[in-house]
């Protein structure tokens, strides 16, 4: 099953976190772009982050964080 925009757009989310800290989350604002409101959403749904406008990684969503950042690192090496 190839990749669609709304997993791009999770993924996108994901790797705006920083893996170096449990302590810092992010905040997707009502004025950020449509998809980025919902991808983070999607994510809230899914158990990844504690709000729906992003707030800290959950357990599971440190694990998916770590391999977005991963497969970006290898897709993208510069």
């Amino acid at each position: 099953m190839p990749y669609n925009q709304s997993i791009v757009d999770e993924l996108n989310i994901l790797i705006r976190y920083n893996l170096n800290t449990t302590l810092e989350g992010i905040k997707v604002h009502k004025t950020a772009a449509a998809e980025n409101i919902a991808a983070t959403k999607r994510l809230f749904d899914k158990g990844l982050v504690t709000h729906e406008d992003g707030g800290y990684l959950t357990n599971l969503g440190h694990d998916a964080a770590e391999q977005a950042h991963t497969l970006m690192c290898l897709l993208n090496p510069s």
